[in-house]
């Protein structure tokens, strides 16, 4: 069971410059309810109520019993950048815009024996076959061990917690009918169609 799922905000420059926000100087968290999130699933559902519903493609870490990782999957972080966008500009939380039913899905997880063989991870989402988001982990601002730490140290996560961390550039929207393609190379590949 996936209780919290904690999200790392900018941890790459070139995707928190492309919305304008600065480069933060430690790791920026929020929180994710664990029961937005799909495992393995076929479909990513939008909600009635969203305007601008973007995808952001992430390494998602699953720390287990002795809350040491031992899995990760390839996610998605489903945006709602409207909302986020008035929320941010009233200094409002961000729960409305991160935090919806299925706003977390998750391909099937892999076995992971260190976190050094995930360092240098390409993580690459097709949209429709058009590359919309390619990236490196070793782009990262905050490395993984450092992002482990940090939530770690500063949260009561639990066994089964996942740890999305963070996005490169190119997000963008996506509509109903689309159909996004996520690959982190080597490792995990998932598909979704957008309903």
């Amino acid at each position: 069971m996936i209780r919290n799922i904690w999200a790392v905000g900018r941890n790459y420059a070139d995707h928190a410059k492309e919305l304008g926000n600065s480069v933060p100087t430690q790791p920026m968290i929020f929180l994710k309810a664990g029961s937005c999130a799909s495992l393995a699933a076929s479909e990513i559902k939008l909600p009635e109520w969203s305007k601008d519903v973007h995808h952001e493609i992430e390494l998602a870490l699953r720390f287990d019993q002795n809350l040491q990782i031992s899995d990760a999957a390839v996610a998605i972080d489903v945006t709602e950048r409207a909302f986020q966008a008035e929320l941010k500009a009233k200094g409002h939380p961000w729960t409305l815009a991160k935090s919806f039913k299925d706003s977390c899905p998750l391909s099937a997880f892999f076995p992971v024996k260190n976190l050094e063989e995930l360092k240098n991870l390409n993580l690459v989402l097709k949209v429709n076959d058009e590359v919309r988001q390619n990236g490196n982990t070793a782009q990262m601002i905050f490395s993984l061990q450092t992002l482990v730490d940090f939530v770690l140290t500063h949260f009561p996560v639990t066994p089964g917690d996942v740890l999305l961390t963070g996005t490169p550039a190119g997000v963008g929207a996506m509509k109903s009918g689309d159909i996004l393609e996520a690959e982190i190379a080597g490792k995990v590949r998932h598909m979704w169609k957008v309903v």
